[in-house]
């Protein structure tokens, strides 16, 4: 669900996590591990944007793996490969605090081989900089501040200030369910007032259910990258209609069914 939700975020915000990151409002487009010509290791974990120049990779973690400094030096490789030219700048970004030191790791190093990526730990990540754009909006309550509540309540009145529907449901339904990994879901339901702000933070325990893990891996390898509006339309469907969905899928042609079937579907 977490990945599903930052990939969302850095595909559609490109603009803003460029700014971020790189420290310009590059124009970057979504990249393909298909086009590396390799099968992708773990690719929900995977983000990989690009501009004529430049590919910048990003990996969502919610814990620690010792496997990530030889994946960051994988992908260098793959995309040198594939764009000798290019620049890379490779981000890996930690969700949750921890007192594992593999957070603090930014090398990989094989006999006379290494290889350095940046890391950042958003719980030391000053809060204002994810009130500069829309699509860093989610990450707020997991930076560095003390009152998480508070801080989920200036969120909020920022999203209400978003003049687009769409992109203030999608900013919302993201924001629930991020903010879920540090509040309690009954705190995010009260300050979160939307259907979808409220809906999205049980997300969490749906996804325990086989189904629905299984469903949105069908759907991501047939539609793509699912919104966090649609994911807090699938996650309310009854058993039995997710069962309806996942027979439907073999059918779909893009996000645009998924949409179409939902809007019949849902009453």
């Amino acid at each position: 669900m977490f990945d599903n939700v930052c990939r969302f975020l850095a595909e559609s915000f490109s603009a803003d996590f460029a700014t971020w990151l790189i420290g310009e409002p590059v124009v970057l487009t979504e990249l393909s591990p298909s086009e590396l010509s390799l099968e992708p290791i773990r690719a929900d974990a995977l983000i990989l944007l690009q501009s004529d120049d430049l590919v910048l990779h990003i990996e969502f973690q919610t814990e620690p793996k010792a496997v990530i400094p030889f994946r960051m030096t994988d992908y260098r490789l793959r995309v040198y490969r594939r764009f000798p030219r290019k620049r890379m700048v490779q981000y890996v970004i930690y969700l949750q605090p921890t007192t594992s030191e593999l957070v603090h790791e930014t090398a990989f190093v094989l006999e006379s081989t290494r290889h350095e990526f940046r890391v950042i730990r958003l719980w030391e990540q000053p809060s204002d900089v994810f009130f500069s754009t829309p699509g860093l909006l989610p990450f707020a309550t997991l930076s560095q501040i003390d009152d998480k509540a508070r801080t989920l309540q200036q969120v909020a009145d920022a999203i209400e200030e978003i003049n687009d529907t769409r992109i203030q449901s999608n900013i919302a339904a993201s924001t629930a369910v991020l903010a879920g990994l540090v509040l309690n879901k009954e705190l995010i339901k009260r300050l979160l007032r939307s259907d979808a702000m409220r809906e999205s933070v049980i997300y969490q325990d749906i996804l325990q259910e086989g189904e629905l893990s299984l469903l949105m891996r069908l759907l991501r390898r047939k539609v793509g990258t699912v919104p966090p509006a649609l994911l807090v339309q699938i996650q309310s469907l009854p058993l039995n209609q997710m069962e309806d969905l996942g027979e439907a899928l073999l059918d779909f042609n893009g996000l645009a069914d998924l949409e179409a079937w939902l809007a019949q579907n849902q009453g």
